[in-house]
């Protein structure tokens, strides 16, 4: 009986110390989803304000200020300006 009492005990104690490891690794993995869940919340804000600062840089409007003040540039007179239309008939084969 009491080698019995013994391995029930030790039985016991393993499961006990199985259970402990367990709920430790459980809350080690919890912490880890949400500091990546975090990450994510983060990235996501970071791409959202890049997107939007892409799309305010890349206006018209600016790029032409860029252009005159940068590099000197201007847009065409309409006397220079060519206008070339293709004839749909040329386009296609018979």
């Amino acid at each position: 009986m009491t080698r019995v009492n013994i391995l029930l005990l030790a039985l016991l104690v393993a499961c006990a110390i199985g259970v402990v490891t367990s709920q430790h690794r459980a809350r080690r993995l919890f912490t880890e989803i949400e500091a990546g869940q975090a990450m994510a919340q983060k990235l996501d804000e970071e791409h959202t304000q890049l997107q939007l600062e892409q799309s305010t840089w890349a206006t018209n409007r600016r790029i032409e200020s860029v252009a005159s003040r940068s590099l000197g540039m201007r847009l065409p007179d309409s006397a220079s300006t060519v206008v070339i239309t293709l004839d749909p008939r040329a386009g296609k084969t018979r």
